[in-house]
């Protein structure tokens, strides 16, 4: 009989997303342009990887804020549908729910973000959700938390006390600065998934290998996402790298938070790292076939199916 599922709680932001998907030239000031299609539908960097994360098969509770709107209620509504656990999200009046506009193409995407409720989550609200009974603790959008990060590494030092493994993703920073003390938390996070900018604008390194070595500090295990090109990882300090998968992406939002998600889903399982690493690509490769950053997640199983060469290539 297989074990029982990890208890997941994944903090951070809650918004919708707009997206406005191949557009016929990339929009200019005082110009228009048309794109083929628009959706609106649950969005955040956080948000998906909980969804791919129950996707997956296991037991994902979320806590993070919304205003008392309807952008609000869609976000707790889709939690619910994609059968994330939204008891703990917080429903703010004084808010209003936050929005990010994806400008997405096949090969990429460029994204406008509204913060309101999505910067208004603190470390006292995700203690105060009670992270005991929990097995593993994930926040994406650090530079986005503007309210949780003066708390995050004690927040990260408390569940490590409770017995919690976990993880963070940075998200871009749209200052540019990279700065606000993400390597002093890390201290206090076992996992750490920056994509190839994230990573090296927070070492100042364009060397991968050598970005990977200036943030090893003897606990954190960084996996970086490449895009095309894979992921990497040092494993007992010689480099590890998984290709991607080669398909033909519809739409790529969310496929770093799909990536999270595989990846973690095997990490906990304490599966060899190549192997979380490969399941890692597996669902982030197969999460860009659908459009959006939700409907295309894969089962655990389609995943395999990827990995082991049953399911061909699109």
């Amino acid at each position: 009989m297989p074990p029982p599922a990890p208890k997941i709680l994944v903090a951070g932001e809650l918004n919708v997303d707009l997206i406005l998907r191949n557009y016929q030239a990339f929009p200019a000031l005082g110009k228009e342009v048309l794109v083929e299609d628009a959706e609106l539908t649950l969005g955040s960097a956080s948000a998906l990887c909980a969804s791919g994360l129950a996707r997956l098969g296991n037991a994902v509770s979320f806590v993070g804020k919304v205003g008392a709107d309807s952008w609000g209620e869609l976000c707790k509504m889709s939690l619910r549908d994609l059968r994330v656990d939204s008891s703990r999200v917080i429903t703010d009046p004084a808010l209003k729910t936050g929005i990010t506009v994806s400008i997405s193409s096949s090969g990429d995407r460029a994204l406008v973000t509204y913060l309101g409720a999505i910067s208004e989550l603190r470390a006292e609200d995700v203690l105060t959700a009670r992270i005991e009974g929990f097995n593993h603790l994930h926040i994406s959008s650090f530079y986005l938390q503007h309210h949780l990060r003066p708390g995050m590494e004690e927040l990260f030092a408390e569940a490590r006390r409770l017995g919690l493994t976990t993880s963070l993703d940075p998200g871009c920073d749209p200052a540019g600065k990279w700065e606000a003390g993400l390597v002093k938390v890390l201290k206090e996070v076992e996992v750490f998934l920056p994509n190839e900018v994230e990573l090296s604008g927070i070492t100042n390194c364009s060397n991968l290998e050598e970005a990977l070595r200036k943030l090893a500090n003897g606990r954190t295990l960084t996996v970086a996402k490449l895009g095309s090109q894979g992921c990497a990882a040092l494993e007992s300090g010689r480099l590890l790298k998984v290709p991607a998968f080669p398909v033909r992406p519809v739409d790529t939002t969310g496929a770093g938070d799909a990536f999270n998600a595989g990846f973690l889903h095997a990490w906990l399982r304490h599966e060899p790292l190549e192997a979380a690493m490969r399941l890692g690509a597996a669902c982030g490769a197969l999460s860009t076939l659908a459009s959006g950053g939700s409907p295309g997640q894969p089962t655990e199983q389609e995943a395999r199916n990827l990995i082991s060469g049953k399911s061909p290539l699109p």
